[in-house]
């Protein structure tokens, strides 16, 4: 039986274990926990099918993560684990007609390849409010029901937990690459040794320190986002769906009245875990311009968490070129969630020598690479 090393469990490693747990594999877990892990923070959106990006690579990723999760989710809850992921529908809204139009034309479009898209429908503004009753008047709207929603720190948990029953090995602490002759062998944790027959360096923005050693500058930098929880305990806001306004935010709606609103995109900031009055101003300037009846709800947090990004914002997984038994994966952004059980799955499977759906060459290591 062949053992791996998976280090860094937010959503991509503990999909990684997951799934290669589930072929039998031998595989040891090591994660830091650090504070700012960009799945403890996110919201949880899965709907990439009304982006306006025009990036094919991104969308084939997108895309598959977002068909792949009720499958996942299938599997999760036969061990016996919840994820707060279900499909309540999103609301894009727009004072612009035509660019509703516009973007019910995309959505259905997309629709012939990606059924999991559901029903498309046009909203007027009373039926918005209707849905989402702390929006103001006068935004019309597309509804697509096959959105959901998932809670990432559930999903983390689940995909760990479901793992660990599967006989993954969890270590907590700060790994080390043992490498020799030109091929990674394992890790160290303090005083700990393990070696693998490969490693999977899954550690977000944190896996550029820990590649640095072999000699290889991973171009992968920080976006801070900040995120805010509100809540009113009076509001039955379970069935709530997903709220895209026209500007760059959004509103998530989760059970026990909490609406979750994100986020700022701020770059160039390292890895700063401080929740900052500009951060705060500018999430709840927008949140309020467009559902203004959530000035009266309680602040119950604000989430800090750190995006990586890989150049081209293109993520990228597979084998480190030159470096054998070395593989990574990174640079999801804000698509986090949306694509990284799947990302997760994926790289488990080519490392087992599987077919992949995706052509690995769109999202090739080297393009995150420089070595030194």
């Amino acid at each position: 039986m062949n053992r791996y090393i998976v280090i860094g469990g937010g959503i991509v490693g503990s999909s990684v274990a997951f799934h290669l747990a589930k072929e039998k594999a031998n595989v040891i877990l090591i994660d830091r926990e650090d504070q700012g892990r960009a799945t403890d923070a996110a919201a949880g959106i899965i709907c990439p099918w009304t982006s306006q990006r025009r990036n094919k690579k991104w969308y084939a990723l997108a895309k598959g993560g977002a068909a792949f999760y009720p499958y996942l989710i299938e599997q999760l809850q036969a061990y016996g684990h919840q994820t707060g992921y279900k499909r309540v529908g999103v609301i894009c809204l727009h004072y612009d007609s035509d660019k509703l139009q516009s973007m019910e034309e995309r959505v259905y479009k997309r629709r012939e390849e990606a059924p999991e898209i559901g029903e498309v429908t046009r909203l007027s503004s009373e039926e918005v409010i209707t849905r989402f009753p702390v929006l103001s008047d006068g935004y019309e709207a597309i509804y697509v029901s096959g959105a959901a929603r998932v809670d990432g720190r559930a999903l983390r948990r689940a995909l760990i937990h479901a793992a660990i029953q599967l006989g993954t090995t969890y270590v907590k602490g700060s790994a080390t690459l043992l490498h020799k002759n030109g091929r990674v062998i394992g890790a160290t944790v303090g005083n700990e040794r393990f070696e693998a027959d490969g490693v999977i360096v899954t550690a977000g923005v944190w896996a550029k320190s820990l590649l640095l050693p072999l000699g290889i500058d991973f171009l992968i930098t920080p976006q801070r986002a900040q995120i805010v929880h509100l809540k009113h305990n009076e509001q039955h806001t379970d069935h709530w769906p997903v709220v895209m306004p026209p500007n760059n935010q959004y509103l998530l709606a989760f059970p026990k009245g909490k609406i979750v609103v994100g986020a700022t995109h701020e770059d160039n900031v390292g890895i700063d875990c401080r929740v900052t009055a500009g951060g705060l101003y500018e999430v709840l300037h927008k949140a309020l311009t467009v559902a203004p009846y959530l000035s009266d709800w309680t602040h119950t947090e604000t989430r800090v968490g750190f995006r990586p990004h890989a150049p081209n914002f293109l993520p990228i997984f597979g084998a480190v070129p030159h470096i054998e038994g070395l593989y990574v994966a990174n640079g999801l952004g804000a698509s986090g969630l949306t694509a990284g059980p799947y990302v997760g799955a994926e790289l488990a499977r080519m490392i087992l020598g599987q077919s992949t759906t995706l052509q690995q060459s769109d999202y090739d290591v080297i393009q995150a690479i420089q070595f030194l």
